[in-house]
């Protein structure tokens, strides 16, 4: 019966190693996937669509509230478009995933969030995807906890930025490659 254990707890090994090799390539694309064409709706949306931001300018957080509406449409416009474009790639992926994290942050704090609550037990009604009069932060706060992986963990290897890594560190043809290569 042992030996039948050792078998069995092996080819689970294998197969884990095996699982955990494949996410190294599929898993984060699954997200940056998902998120790049989310961010780049939103931002066709807002280039195809008229600017309503100086309606709800007082409402984005400082020192957002000071800049013109136009230059903030534009900003929100053009980060979500090249952004998302870029998550689709995997290329400067933690440099958009910080700056979509943010337009979030506003976009949750001058759109999503109740205007008014009383407790947390009333602020809990705002987490949903349609508003009903108490927010609707539901959405963008899945879209931050998605942005998460992708700014500590990287793209993933099935990326651009992981090409780019590894040419980079790949050195001069014929040299052995950096111990780091092995890693990304």
């Amino acid at each position: 019966m042992t030996a039948l254990r050792l078998r069995a707890s092996a080819w689970l090994a294998g197969a884990l190693l095996h699982l955990d090799t494949l996410g190294q390539w599929a898993a984060l694309l699954g997200l940056r996937a998902l998120l790049g064409w989310e961010f780049f709706e939103s931002g066709r949306e807002k280039f195809f669509g008229h600017n309503w931001f100086a309606d709800i300018q007082e409402q984005f957080p400082f020192p957002f509230d000071l800049v013109p509406p136009e230059i903030s449409w534009q900003l929100a416009t053009w980060i979500e478009l090249i952004g998302g474009v870029a998550l689709l790639l995997g290329l400067a992926t933690r440099f958009f995933c910080v700056a979509l994290a943010v337009l979030t942050v506003v976009a949750i704090a001058a759109v999503h969030w109740p205007a008014e609550w009383a407790g947390f037990g009333e602020l809990w009604l705002g987490y949903a995807i349609t508003d009903d009069g108490h927010g609707n932060f539901k959405l963008p706060l899945l879209f931050l906890a998605m942005l998460m992986p992708l700014i500590l963990l990287g793209p993933g290897r099935l990326s651009m930025d992981a090409w780019i890594r590894r040419r980079l560190l790949a050195g001069p043809p014929g040299s052995a490659a950096p111990q780091l290569i092995r890693q990304t």
